[in-house]
């Protein structure tokens, strides 16, 4: 049987953007994509910090080391530039993978600029 776990985590992103009249999706930073393995058309979980809202959308790759986080669409009426958000990947795992197993995390700045990892 698989299980979901985390894959992934880009943690305490700013949000730089909201953008009502796109079609939908969340516009991530191809820099922060890559370091954290988050694909273009992933689904994502949203954690806003700041307002409690958790959603699901998809990632489209923005401008490499933009910093950009922009939540576009309905959930653009979700957020606010300046919030604070987790986003978060998962995967379909075997319980026989998971041995060893650890997700990759980012922490990013103020600027989404990678901190840790």
């Amino acid at each position: 049987m698989l299980q979901e776990f985390i894959s992934s985590k880009i943690h305490r992103a700013t949000v730089t953007d909201a953008n009502l009249n796109y079609v939908g999706s969340i516009t991530i930073d191809e820099t922060l994509m890559k370091a954290s393995n988050i694909k273009e058309w992933q689904k994502v979980d949203i954690l806003d910090i700041n307002n409690g809202e958790r959603f699901h959308t998809y990632v489209i790759k923005g401008k490499a080391d933009s910093g950009m986080i922009c939540l576009n669409g309905a959930a653009a009426r979700k957020v606010q530039p300046g919030d604070k958000v987790i986003i978060i990947a998962y995967g379909l795992y075997n319980p026989d993978e998971m041995g060893n197993y650890k997700p990759t995390i980012i922490i990013v700045d103020d600027n989404n600029k990678i901190v840790n990892n």
